[in-house]
């Protein structure tokens, strides 16, 4: 069995020194990446904890011969444990190296094992080796804001429907990618609750294609799955911890934990969970980062931008791209993903926006070449933007098109049902890109603000010229 050191001789004396109040970090030696190969023996990485708490695992990941846009070719798994202890799977797609964050759990002061294992049973068949680099471990001591985000962080088991008919689905489809925690007020005074939210590659059920792009503005799936409170000490109250169940449903947890990790399985096709696990899958993201509270939840996609990536390959390979050949703006299909301006908007509307009637918002952009406005909404009412939160859309352009292309941008008010004569005051838009070659976001370059209206009057305003 082989063995890769993990702490150098600097990173140990670093590590010694370091104040108490700071995470304790052990480095890999950065010059030598790590392979995990199929039909051999597993890797064992040493590392030192100098501090109890809370880890969480850095790396980089490439399985050459593998792309996640090639059916049968998709990914490799390496399944990771931490001194025998089974802590997550990490699906790995494509040569380039993608930066990863998972979880590992509790840890005690003292020596531990990473274990690697390549999963044969769950990689592409032609699939050989994955390379691991720039492996770090950092453990969150108790009283820390880190500790208490990591501590309630849930485990989420691999889906298995049997409709698909094929085991290990998580690592041919709808992946989860990332994950993070918000925090904020609880039940009671004292408490606070944690929420935690995932990103999965796609959603094989529940919103098609076309309205994920115009109405949220990708074609991953965000869903929050668990959220829990604690008290004054940081501790669970007991009975509150609730997840996200088929049809959207809020439900108390009633399963199992390991540790104080609630472990749930996504059990839909839309992404959902239940409280009782089967799956052989486990995924430990690292819910260690936050959103902050004046973004949009595609925030977590734009930090972590290779997820656009992904996202992107998974529509090419399940044949939910409209051919190059008959693509065109004027159809609502989705087309090439590189087509489309990827916008964040910012707006409030003067009354309640639910039920079966309500008052949206499309986006409008006119190309210096014509006089055609191109809806984000694909003319299709429900397909606008319904929430007041800055929400991401996107506006499919002609193919070609590009930043210096665009004249104008509109705000269009959308009426579904009976209008209730909601204002709509539209004050940003945050962020606007559009994807390279690599399926990469370019670079932001639309921002905007200001405060215009909408109304029953004056449906449609401009809010950016060039």
């Amino acid at each position: 069995m082989r063995v890769v050191p993990l702490l150098t001789a600097a990173a140990a004396a670093l590590a010694t020194a370091a104040v108490l109040a700071a995470p304790a970090v052990a480095q890999a030696d950065h010059g030598r990446p790590i392979q995990v190969r199929r039909d051999h023996s597993d890797v064992r990485v040493p590392f030192l904890v100098k501090r109890a708490g809370e880890a969480v695992v850095d790396l980089s990941a490439a399985a050459p011969g593998t792309d996640w846009a090639v059916k049968g070719g998709e990914s490799a798994v390496v399944s990771i444990y931490v001194d025998n202890r089974y802590a997550t799977d990490l699906v790995v797609s494509g040569d380039q190296r993608l930066p990863r964050q998972l979880a590992l759990g509790s840890l005690r002061q003292g020596p531990h094992v990473l274990r690697l294992r390549f999963a044969g049973d769950r990689s592409a068949a032609g699939s050989r080796s994955v390379l691991l680099d720039r492996v770090k471990v950092t453990t969150y001591a108790p009283g820390s804001a880190e500790y208490l985000a990591l501590r309630y962080a849930p485990i989420v088991y691999g889906r298995n429907l049997a409709e698909l008919g094929t085991p290990y689905q998580n690592a041919t489809t709808d992946t989860p990618l990332i994950a993070w925690h918000e925090v904020g007020p609880g039940s009671a005074p004292g408490r606070t609750k944690l929420t935690y939210s995932v990103v999965w590659s796609n959603e094989d059920g529940g919103t098609n294609t076309p309205a994920l792009m115009a109405r949220w503005g990708r074609t991953t799936d965000i869903e929050w799955v668990y959220a829990v409170e604690v008290d004054e000490r940081g501790d669970r109250v007991a009975g509150s911890d609730t997840y996200q169940a088929a049809n959207h449903q809020t439900l108390r947890f009633a399963g199992t934990y390991e540790g104080d990790h609630a472990q749930l399985e996504t059990c839909t096709n839309n992404n959902n969970m239940c409280d009782k696990v089967t799956d052989p899958m486990r995924f430990f993201l690292s819910a260690l980062p936050t959103r902050p509270a004046a973004e949009a939840r595609e925030y977590m996609m734009d930090t972590n931008s290779w997820t656009y990536q992904i996202m992107s390959k998974e529509m090419i390979r399940e044949g939910k791209i409209e051919a190059a050949s008959g693509a065109t703006p004027a159809t609502p299909e989705v087309s090439d993903q590189r087509n489309y301006l990827y916008a964040v908007v910012k707006k409030t509307t003067d009354r309640p926006n639910t039920g079966s009637s309500w008052v949206g918002v499309s986006l409008g952009v006119r190309l210096k070449s014509g006089a055609t406005v191109y809806l984000s909404n694909h003319v299709d009412p429900t397909w606008s933007i319904q929430r007041d939160d800055p929400a991401a859309t996107t506006v499919e352009l002609p193919a070609g098109t590009t930043a210096d292309d665009i004249q104008e941008i509109t705000a269009n008010r959308v009426v579904v049902g009976t209008d209730n004569g909601a204002v709509v005051h539209v004050t940003g838009i945050k962020r606007g890109f559009f994807l390279g070659q690599d399926y990469l976001p370019q670079p932001s370059f639309l921002t905007w603000n200001g405060d215009v209206t909408v109304d029953a009057g004056s449906p449609s305003a401009v809010i950016w010229r060039r």
